[in-house]
């Protein structure tokens, strides 16, 4: 049987299944109600399988067939802490995450896909705690850790800390590995109860402190592939260098057009230009124009399986892991200047309130006519850089009206309830050997908000543009935050003289925008704006338009990336099938039964990426202090818990001093004011406090660095 047809007939199966007056049925019961005949008996038997490995449905003891969640069965991915205790995250994101401790994990590991029996009803205030009661779908195939090695056999203890066992090694699958070598390994056996994963060393990936294996690790931890197959590096040979005139026939043409992009210095992919006129009325004109990636990565050839494989391109500390091959990348798909390149472009005009009037979509060709920096921008912006002002006078004009224009689009963001979190970013400068010289922290400027600005601007023009022509589309939402966690939230801030008004019914963007900005330039703005960031749902792309909460608005979409996030090629070709009247009824339907899985797989790879990017981040700035040990830094606590502080260096790099260690007195947690306590001497240690710090010690393995008051 065809597949569309098979999943057809499962979606009748589940509509059956999931409507509210189902109750449990049999399985002669469920073919009846359908009214298929015996001959469906074996199809009928395939979907009710596959829909009991997804963990929608259960088979009682009775064999009856019923909804999981009626059975108070949850399906999702386990989280694991590496304490041994772990959260469901339900595939229901209305489910809040359901906690399961080490004795209920039953073998299941961090990763896997679970079916957990909820042990426990929701209460106000109170988790509620699960017991692992299948696992559907093994989430981790291969590890990366340490090899340790002895006469009969060996183990390897996993870099990742949320594997909470160590992986056993007989003689056999030892692969000529020797002790502290760093190595990937194949799990052949899972875990038991009181027995560990057993696996085969398949790659020895070098001694732990040989050049570059620390960054390697990471890569295979996370399995990114940095090659690219043969057949995807073959079709791209036959991808031309240059734009032909064949190419820009039936394109508006802009290459007459004061157009530029505006990126970092080390940025190689530029996939987005912008360009702005005053209008007579004294609206603006504001153009931006999207590399069009999609006249180049036609669907289902493979250099497209391997992008959607792919995802995103992931940047790393020392590298970046392209979601297309560079001869596309940083060549004809990037905006480079003085080049003819394909584009699409979106034109916006702009009343002064920040108000889109009226817009156009459409394909065009452009010719960048500079090759800008945000360092550049805000030099001629901020410090009227007299040689760069020279350098850069025929477009002086239009950075001026970018800033004005950014700066309207922001107040109108701000007013409407957007958030925004202060959270400078970190860069790290390694020598030519991956060695960390030096760490700093990296101000968001003018320049960056521009085009940030811009991109949001255009991004929610197009969202709302095709959501309204009701066509299958791939939308950004991020959805309202679970009560709960507001309502923790607002007592922690409470306690630090803040209060969250508005949360008795729904919680609107506007309250918490309130209390971000009341604690900005305050000792306590980083840890509140940190703790509102994770009391927030992640967000993520999906088939369905549920709004973005943090952005305060109905419609959004990811297009203007289409070089380095798969999602936006996605919304390019229906831009383009859309606008050319190639949106068959057909199409669009088979479109529509793509869009979950293509949303829930890329939602995954970006997840995976950000934790890639994060960790080598947080790897190079624990080596870079690894010869700091007995070096003074003064710092600014940033957190305290019961078993210490937190310390944050004025590089963004952050250690731990342990209460241990604060030998001049017994000091007590207060958990409502989040501070330690000194019994005799009543001195205290709370969030915001400035102090000299000395380190004494840096671990790269466990990626912790630790201070201790000087």
């Amino acid at each position: 049987m065809k597949k569309a047809r098979f999943e057809e007939k499962k979606q009748e199966v589940w509509g059956l299944i999931s409507e509210e007056s189902y109750h449990p049925m049999t399985f002669s019961e469920i073919l009846d109600i359908l009214g298929w005949d015996e001959k469906a008996e074996l199809l009928l038997k395939r979907i009710l399988d596959e829909l009991e490995q997804e963990g929608k449905i259960v088979r009682t003891k009775r064999g009856k067939y019923g909804l999981a969640e009626e059975m108070n069965l949850f399906v999702g991915v386990l989280e694991v802490n590496p304490r041994g205790f772990g959260f469901l995250v339900p595939d229901n994101p209305n489910i809040p995450d359901i906690y399961i401790s080490a004795e209920n994990m039953n073998g299941a590991m961090h990763g896997d896909r679970v079916l957990v029996k909820a042990l426990s009803l929701p209460v106000e205030g109170k988790r509620v705690e699960g017991y692992v009661e299948r696992i559907l779908k093994r989430g981790i195939t291969k590890v990366v850790g340490r090899y340790e090695d002895s006469k009969n056999f060996g183990f390897v203890i996993p870099d990742d800390q949320r594997i909470t066992y160590d992986i056993y090694i007989p003689k056999s699958g030892k692969n000529k590995a020797k002790t502290g070598q760093k190595v990937v390994v194949e799990i052949t056996r899972y875990p038991e109860k009181r027995r560990n994963p057993e696996g085969r060393i398949i790659e020895i990936l070098g001694y732990e402190d040989a050049k570059g294996v620390d960054i390697l690790s990471i890569i295979k931890k996370y399995e990114l592939e940095e090659e690219f197959p043969k057949e995807v590096l073959k079709e791209v040979e036959n991808i031309p260098d240059v734009v032909s005139e064949e190419e820009i026939e039936g394109r508006v043409d802009l290459r007459d057009w004061t157009i530029f992009t505006i990126d970092g210095e080390d940025a190689k992919d530029f996939d987005d230009a912008v360009s702005i006129k005053k209008l007579p009325n004294g609206n603006y004109l504001l153009g931006v124009h999207i590399a069009d990636v999609s006249h180049y990565v036609k669907p289902n050839t493979h250099l497209d399986k391997e992008a959607y494989k792919r995802g995103t391109s992931v940047y790393l500390v020392d590298r970046v892991i392209p979601m297309l091959p560079f001869k596309l990348s940083n060549g004809i798909c990037s905006l480079n200047p003085n080049v003819d390149r394909l584009t699409f472009s979106v034109l916006m005009e702009v009343d002064k309130n920040g108000n889109v009037v009226r817009h156009d979509i459409f394909e065009s060709v452009i010719r960048s006519k500079e090759r800008m920096t945000y360092t550049n921008v805000t030099k001629i912006l901020k410090e009227e850089d007299k040689e760069l002002l020279k350098r850069y006078e025929h477009i002086r004009e239009d950075l001026e009206l970018m800033r004005e224009l950014a700066l309207i689009l922001r107040e109108k963001r701000m007013k409407r309830g957007a958030l925004d979190f202060d959270f400078d970013e970190t860069k790290v400068i390694l020598d030519k050997n991956g060695k960390p010289i030096d760490v700093r922290r990296y101000e968001l400027t003018i320049s960056n908000k521009i085009i940030e600005e811009f991109m949001l601007i255009c991004n929610e023009t197009v969202a709302n543009h095709f959501f309204w022509l009701n066509v299958p589309f791939l939308y950004r939402v991020h959805e309202e935050p679970d009560p709960e966690k507001i309502y923790q939230f607002a007592e922690f801030i409470y306690n630090m003289g803040y209060v969250l008004k508005g949360i008795s019914n729904k919680i609107h963007p506007k309250a918490l925008q309130a209390i971000l900005e009341q604690s900005r330039g305050t000792p306590e703005e980083r840890v509140i704006h940190t703790l509102c960031l994770r009391s927030l749902k992640k967000a993520r792309y999906c088939e369905e338009n549920l709004g973005h909460f943090g952005l305060s608005t109905d419609y959004y979409c990811h297009f203007t990336s289409p070089i380095r996030r798969y999602p936006d090629l996605v919304i390019h070709r229906i831009m383009k099938d859309v606008l050319k009247g190639k949106m068959t009824e057909k199409k669009a339907e088979k479109l529509r039964r793509k869009m979950p899985e293509i949303a829930k797989w890329t939602s995954q790879r970006e997840q995976i990426a950000e934790e890639a990017e994060r960790e080598t981040v947080d790897l190079k700035k624990v080596e870079f202090m690894t010869d700091k040990i007995g070096e003074v830094f003064e710092g600014i606590i940033s957190n305290v818990t019961p078993f210490g502080f937190f310390v944050e260096l004025e590089n963004t790099i952050e250690g731990l001093v342990r209460v241990s260690s604060l030998e001049d007195d017994y000091y007590v947690f207060n958990e409502k004011t989040y501070q330690l306590i000194g019994e005799k001497s009543k001195r205290v240690y709370k969030i915001g406090d400035k102090v000299k710090v000395k380190v004494i010690s840096a671990n790269v393995a466990l990626r912790q660095i630790e201070f201790t008051i000087v």
